[in-house]
């Protein structure tokens, strides 16, 4: 399964920080700022409770405002590290390193291609991010790969064991001309696998990732998966997230049993003007002893802390704000990255 003995972690598996990016006015948030930046500073707050994070700056004036911010509302600055580097926009998710580790030093950074998301955005800073923080020595002693082959870290999830899960209507439109065999093959390779399990249905309005897995359906410790149901048959998603949840309890184990499976509840249309917005439970984040949940303000919030508490046993469920960040068509785990444990001393 692995290549001198390096593999892809699982999410759950121990952390020593996440990193994210502020968000400011020469990002796509700067119509909605000061709400985006309320949700940034709760969830520096979460994480800090937890473990360290790393906060991506565009200069030292974002680095004075993001200080004073934090500062302000009385966050942990003892696990607070500022970097400054460039970038378009703040879904690190994507643009972050796809780290694979080994022994206790043994890391390396998967650098591959960000395209903005098959070219929707312009993203040349951010395909740059990990060549420019690995160069300034901000990822520990890891190794890079420079991969030229475009793919976005919300795209996959992996059980830690060998098992990717992915959607086939992302990768084959970020790769028209390969077969499902040729791109199973290159992730296999790439990312250390055994396998890949192919979701073919599952989308949510808003979404402009072309089915990102993570806002769908996520592995789970102990043969498990997370993933976002619709009980509403009135609603536009019924059929194709029913037949998502066909297709996933009919996945196996490698050794042939069934997933438990953890369906998360539907919360109710959230909408900007005309537009809905992808208010997705599946897009949550794992840290050491918790999880931090996107909350939507909506009456399901809290029967999808419920399911998640069973599902991650032992960790706490904890509540982000995360409205303002599905008005730029995304959530919680999309704005993150979670970065291995001893990779940053």
């Amino acid at each position: 399964m692995t290549q001198n003995n390096l593999r892809l972690p699982a999410e759950w598996e121990p952390q020593s920080a996440i990193l994210i990016a502020w968000p400011h006015a020469d990002t796509d948030w700067a119509e909605r700022l000061g709400e985006v930046e309320d949700t940034y500073i709760a969830l520096v707050a979460a994480i800090t409770r937890f473990q360290p994070v790393i906060i991506c700056v565009a200069d030292d004036d974002v680095e004075a405002y993001a200080d004073a911010r934090l500062r302000s509302n009385r966050i942990d600055m003892q696990r607070v590290t500022f970097v400054t580097v460039p970038y378009d926009d703040t879904w690190l998710r994507d643009s972050g390193p796809i780290t694979l580790i080994g022994g206790e030093q043994d890391f390396k950074l998967l650098d591959f291609r960000f395209t903005g998301w098959g070219g929707k955005f312009e993203a040349s800073d951010d395909d740059q991010l990990i060549e420019r923080l690995h160069a300034a020595g901000k990822l520990g002693n890891a190794t890079r790969k420079d991969i030229d082959f475009a793919l976005e870290g919300g795209a996959i999830d992996t059980d830690g064991k060998g098992s990717l899960l992915t959607t086939w209507q992302c990768l084959s439109l970020r790769h028209p001309d390969a077969s499902r065999e040729e791109l199973s093959a290159k992730l296999v390779g790439w990312l250390q696998q055994s396998r890949v399990l192919w979701l073919d249905h599952g989308y949510l309005e808003g979404d402009d990732t072309d089915a990102h897995v993570d806002t769908l359906a996520r592995f789970a410790p102990n043969d498990a998966i997370v993933f976002q149901a619709c009980d509403d048959q009135a609603d536009s998603h019924y059929a194709e997230l029913k037949a998502m949840a066909d297709e996933i309890a009919a996945l196996r184990t490698p050794d042939g049993k069934p997933y438990t499976l953890f369906p998360l509840p539907w919360a109710q249309p959230i909408l900007d003007g005309e537009r809905r917005l992808a208010a997705s439970y599946a897009n949550f984040l794992i840290l050491n002893g918790a999880v931090l949940m996107p909350a939507y303000g909506d009456t399901a919030d809290e029967k999808a802390a419920a399911v998640l508490a069973k599902a991650f046993p032992g960790r706490e469920i904890v509540q982000v704000p995360c409205r303002p960040l599905i008005w730029q068509n995304g959530s919680l785990h999309c704005i993150t990255m979670q970065l291995p444990a001893g990779l940053i001393q």
